[in-house]
């Protein structure tokens, strides 16, 4: 008797606990419906078209749809949310923008470094020539290069050939346009061959990409950088040295690694 009162006791009290938690799912349910952003889809239809720089009296941006289109033709279209009163572009990095005042024809934001800038809508179909939306035009010339040269090592000469190849390997670097605003420029990643030949005898051959100096260059900077070449610096006990430049297209921001190879054909790597 006493150990089925027992049970009893015992399944009340685990139907408590279920009836509890069914009643707390819809609370927590409506949190998460609260954390979901909510676009202001008034405020995009007005930003619909092309806008034009106040001051400059050049074209701004152009707004289509979820994207906005830059006249530059090296930027890339990028999609963008307005957010309560903020502008949100949502590129390789996720960028906002304070809304100072918003019109049919006027939109007033400030940039990133607090500057306002004002921005007027024109009806001027003549501006829609300064937005293609075809393909992204690369900022840097892709150019094959080719050098060699024999050198003196160990009392013996090596003939080493570098080969600089392009390639369609898309490289998005971050930059700002006249407006303070993030823009991403597409630029083309390079392989460049390194080969090191001791008379007949192929001692080193390796086309290198940006990825295999990863242990050498930090992650955010080798995701916005370019092989740009390897040149012959010296030789001496150690073995041939070169230099590897792994650059951020358009900035004084560089790596540079040294690659040394040695009479044995071996190659070790190290941040000058």
């Amino acid at each position: 008797m006493n150990m089925h009162r027992q049970m009893n006791y015992t399944d009340i009290l685990v139907n408590c606990v279920l009836l509890t938690l069914l009643l707390l799912m819809p609370s927590c349910n409506n949190k998460e419906r609260k954390a979901v952003v909510q676009e202001n889809r008034a405020a995009k239809k007005m930003l619909q078209g092309v806008w034009i720089d106040e001051e400059e009296d050049g074209p701004a941006f152009r707004v289509k749809g979820d994207t906005i289109y830059y006249p530059d033709s090296t930027s890339m279209p990028v999609y963008f949310q307005v957010v309560r009163d903020t502008l949100v572009l949502r590129g390789m990095n996720t960028v906002k923008y304070p809304i100072v005042k918003q019109a049919p024809h006027l939109f007033i934001f400030k940039n990133q470094i607090g500057d306002v800038i004002t921005l007027q809508k024109t009806t001027d179909h003549a501006y829609l020539s300064f937005f293609q939306t075809g393909k992204v035009a690369a900022l840097n010339q892709q150019q094959l290069i080719k050098r060699d040269s024999v050198v003196m090592y160990a009392d013996e000469r090596y003939h080493y050939y570098v080969q600089v190849n392009p390639t369609s390997y898309k490289v998005v670097k971050s930059s700002y346009n006249d407006d303070g605003v993030e823009v991403e420029n597409v630029y083309y990643d390079n392989i460049v061959h390194l080969g090191v030949f001791n008379g007949n005898r192929r001692l080193y051959s390796r086309d290198f990409r940006k990825q295999d100096f990863s242990s050498k260059v930090p992650e955010q900077t080798l995701r916005q950088s370019v092989l740009s070449d390897i040149v012959y610096v010296k030789s001496d006990s150690e073995g041939l040295h070169f230099s590897a430049s792994i650059c951020i297209p358009d900035s004084p921001s560089s790596y540079v690694v040294e690659v040394i190879v040695d009479a044995q054909g071996r190659m070790k790597m190290q941040v000058v």
